[in-house]
C-alpha cells in the first residue's frame, strides 16, 4: 500500500523537541485537527491515552507507534514527528529504547478493524528494516519524509553481497494477545535475520485478522524446524506434529532472531531420520510449567474479555431502560422483551463466563481436543458454585490431561480419527468432569463459598481494610500489573456473586484523574503549563474510568506523587467497601451511578460517587503539599548554589 495516500506534508515534521511523551502525541493531535482529519482534539486524546494503558507503543530502536480509533476521526491517517532530543520515559517493550521517532495513527472507529490493523501491520513491515527507518530519521524537511515513506528499501540491500543459501527452511509461528504490532515485528525480524544467514524462513502471522500467510502443506512436509515466538497459544498446532521445534516469546526474535535460528537448526540435525522425526515427539522442547500456565492465563482472559464487555454493557442498557422509561415492571416481568434482553446480558456474564475461559485455557496447553473437556470443567464448576476459582483450575485440569492423554494415546492408522473427534473429548470430559464435581471441585466450591462469606460478611474493620487494599492497588502504578491483579479479584468475586470489591474498584477509578484536575487547578503556580494543560483534562478521563491520565505525573515524580495517590486511593476504597455497595456491570464508568446496589440507590450513588471525591480531595491536598516541598528545596538548592 502507498503510506502517502494517508498523510500529507502538513502533518510530517522533522527535528522537533518535546518535554515528554504526552506533549509529543498532543502536538501530532493538535496538527492533525488543523489538518481537518479530527473533529475533536480532546475526545481522540481520551482514545489515545485510553490505549497507551493497554499496552506500551514504544518498541526499540527509537521507535513508537501511538494510536487511537474514536469516532471523532473524519478519515483514517497519520502524523509523524522525528525528534532532536529522544524522549526516554515512553512505555516500551524494550526499557532502554529512547524515541527519536514517533508515529501517530488515527482511525475512524467504524475502521478499526480494517484500516487500522493495515496501516499499523505495513508501518511495523517497512520499520522493522533498518534502512528504512534511518531514511525517515535522516529526512530534513516534510518534503524529504514524505518522499522516503514509500521509497524502495531494497535498493541497499540489493547492492550488498548476497549469502549464500544453505537449502534450510524454517517455519516460524508469531502471536502476541493483541495481535498487532508484536505480531508483525517479531516476523520481520525472523524472516531478516534468515536472509542474513542463508536461511529461508517463512512466518505465519497469527493476529488480530486471523491467520495470515499460512503455511502450505508442501512446507510443513519440507521444512527443517518451526519456531513459535509466541505469548498465547498457537492456532491449529497439530499441523506442525512431528517438526523440531523450539517455543519462545513473541518479543524474543526482536533481540536475537539469528540465535533462534541457529539453535532451531540445531535441533533438527539431531534428527536421525524422517521416521525417527514422524514418530518421536520426546525432541519436542520441555515447555518451563510456569511459563505455560502464564500463558495458559492469557489466553484464556484474552477470550473472556469481549464477553464481559458485551456481557456487563447489555445488562446495563437493559437497566438503563428500565430506570429511564419506569419499566421496572416490565423488567422483572418473565418473558418480557426487557427481562429477555436482561436475562442476556446475565447469562453472557453468569453462564457463558466461566466456561470460556475454562476452555480457552486448556485450548492454550494441549490443542483442539482440550476444547470440550475444557468447556466441561467451566459448566462443572458453574454447576458447583465453584466460581471463578474453579474455572482456572478446571481448564489447567483439562489441559494437563488431555495433553497426558495425547501423548499416551496417538492418533494412528485406521482409529486416528475415532481417537481424535471422539476418544480425546468424550474421555476428556468424564474424565475431567468428574474430578471437578466429585473430588477437587467439592473442596474448591466450599472455599469459594467461605470466601464469598467472608466478603459478604466483612463490616467495621474488616471491610474497610479490604477497600483500602483494592484502592491502593488500583492507584499504585495507573493500569499496570498491580491494578491488573486488583481487576482480576474483583471481576472474580464478581463472577461469584460478590459485587462489592468492583463497586470499590470502579469509584477508585476516578480518584487519581480528579485529584490531579483539583491540584493542577487550585495550586497553579506550582505545577509546569504542561501539566496544567495535562490536569485540564484528566477529570474527563477520571468520569470514564480511566487511571492513565495522571500517568505523566506519577513518571516525572513517583516518590511523591505515589504516595499521595495512593492514600486518597485507599480512604476511596475503605468508604465504598465499609457502606456496602455492590456493582455488577463492569465497565460503566460515571454511568455506573445508575446501576449501583447494596443501598437505596439515592445512597448508593451519593456514597459511591462522594467517596471517589472525598479520596480525590485528600490526594490533591498531598499532591499540593509534596510539590511545593520540592520545589522550595529547589530553590533553596540554587540560593546555595549562588
Amino acid at each position: 500500500m502507498l503510506l502517502q495516500a494517508n498523510t500529507s506534508t502538513s502533518l510530517l515534521h522533522v527535528q522537533q523537541a518535546f518535554d515528554s511523551k504526552d506533549q509529543a502525541i498532543r502536538f501530532l493531535i493538535h496538527e492533525l485537527a488543523e489538518a481537518g482529519k479530527i473533529s475533536s482534539e480532546e475526545a481522540f486524546y481520551e482514545a489515545v491515552i485510553a490505549r497507551e494503558g493497554l499496552s506500551p507503543t514504544g518498541f526499540e530502536g527509537g521507535l513508537a507507534i501511538p494510536h487511537g480509533k474514536s469516532d471523532s476521526v473524519r478519515e483514517a491517517s497519520f502524523a509523524i514527528a522525528t525528534l532532536t532530543k529522544p524522549i526516554t520515559d515512553w512505555e516500551s517493550i524494550d526499557p532502554a529504547n529512547k524515541v527519536e521517532l514517533v508515529i501517530l495513527l488515527a482511525i475512524p472507529s467504524a475502521e478499526a478493524g480494517s484500516t487500522h490493523l493495515t496501516l499499523l501491520a505495513e508501518f511495523v513491515t517497512r520499520l522493522s528494516n533498518e534502512d528504512y527507518k534511518n531514511r525517515l530519521l535522516q529526512s530534513r524537511s516534510a518534503e524529504d519524509l514524505l518522499a522516503a515513506l514509500d521509497a524502495s528499501v531494497d535498493e541497499k540491500m540489493d547492492s550488498t553481497a548476497e549469502v549464500p543459501s544453505s537449502g534450510k527452511l524454517v517455519l516460524a509461528v508469531t502471536a502476541c494477545p493483541a495481535g498487532i504490532a508484536h505480531t508483525y515485528m517479531a516476523a520481520e525480524a525472523l524472516i531478516k535475520a534468515g536472509r542474513d544467514l542463508g536461511i529461508e524462513v517463512k512466518v505465519e502471522k497469527q493476529g488480530a485478522n486471523g491467520i495470515e500467510d499460512r503455511h502450505a502443506a508442501k512446507d510443513l512436509q519440507q521444512a527443517d524446524a518451526v519456531i513459535f515466538a509466541v505469548d498465547v497459544a498457537v492456532k491449529d498446532e497439530a499441523r506442525f506434529k512431528g517438526i523440531p521445534s523450539i517455543k519462545t516469546s513473541v518479543a524474543a526474535p526482536l533481540r536475537s532472531a539469528k540465535d533462534l535460528l541457529e539453535k532451531a537448526l540445531t535441533k533438527s540435525e539431531n534428527v536421525k531420520s524422517d521416521a525417527d522425526r514422524m514418530a518421536d515427539e520426546a525432541d519436542e522442547e520441555p515447555t518451563n510449567w510456569k511459563s505455560e500456565v502464564k500463558a495458559s492465563l492469557l489466553t484464556g482472559i484474552s477470550h473472556i474479555i469481549p464477553v464481559i464487555v458485551a456481557g456487563g454493557m447489555t445488562l446495563a442498557v437493559a437497566v438503563f431502560i428500565s430506570q429511564l422509561f419506569d419499566l421496572q415492571a416490565l423488567y422483572a416481568e418473565e418473558g418480557s422483551w426487557l427481562w429477555l434482553l436482561r436475562q442476556l446480558g446475565g447469562s453472557l456474564l453468569g453462564q457463558l463466563m466461566i466456561p470460556i475461559l475454562a476452555a480457552y485455557m486448556a485450548y492454550s496447553i494441549a490443542d483442539k481436543p482440550a476444547l470440550g473437556p475444557g468447556f466441561a470443567a467451566g459448566v462443572a464448576a458453574n454447576l458447583i458454585g465453584s466460581g471463578f476459582l474453579g474455572g482456572m483450575l478446571g481448564g489447567l485440569l483439562a489441559g494437563y490431561f488431555l495433553k497426558f492423554l495425547k501423548q499416551k494415546v496417538k492418533p494412528k492408522g485406521t482409529f486416528a480419527g475415532f481417537i481424535s473427534f471422539w476418544f480425546y473429548p468424550v474421555v476428556g470430559t468424564l474424565v475431567v468432569g468428574s474430578i471437578m464435581l466429585f473430588v477437587v471441585g467439592r473442596p474448591l466450591a466450599y472455599l469459594n463459598t467461605g470466601l464469598i462469606s467472608w466478603l459478604d460478611g466483612l463490616e467495621g474493620a474488616n471491610a474497610l481494610l479490604l477497600g483500602a487494599i483494592i484502592g491502593a492497588m488500583v492507584s499504585f502504578d495507573l493500569g499496570g500489573p498491580i491494578n491488573k491483579a486488583a481487576y482480576t479479584f474483583c471481576i472474580g468475586a464478581m463472577a461469584s456473586g460478590n459485587l462489592i470489591p468492583y463497586a470499590t474498584f470502579a469509584s477508585v477509578k476516578m480518584v487519581s484523574a480528579f485529584a490531579v484536575t483539583g491540584a493542577t487547578r487550585l495550586g497553579k503556580e506550582a505545577f509546569t503549563k504542561e501539566e496544567r494543560e495535562i490536569g485540564k483534562q484528566t477529570w474527563l478521563l477520571g468520569l470514564a474510568g480511566i487511571t492513565e491520565g495522571a500517568i505523566p505525573f506519577m513518571i516525572n515524580d513517583p516518590l511523591r506523587v505515589i504516595p499521595s495517590l495512593v492514600a486518597g486511593s485507599a480512604v476511596t476504597g475503605a468508604i465504598v467497601a465499609y457502606f456496602g455497595i455492590g456493582l455488577n456491570v463492569p465497565g460503566a464508568g460515571i454511568f455506573s451511578l445508575a446501576l449501583l446496589q447494596g443501598q437505596p440507590l439515592v445512597l448508593a450513588a451519593s456514597v459511591w460517587l462522594g467517596a471517589a471525591l472525598v479520596g480525590a480531595f485528600i490526594s490533591m491536598v498531598l499532591l499540593l503539599l509534596t510539590r511545593k516541598h520540592k520545589n522550595k528545596k529547589h530553590q533553596d538548592a540554587l540560593k546555595n548554589v549562588a
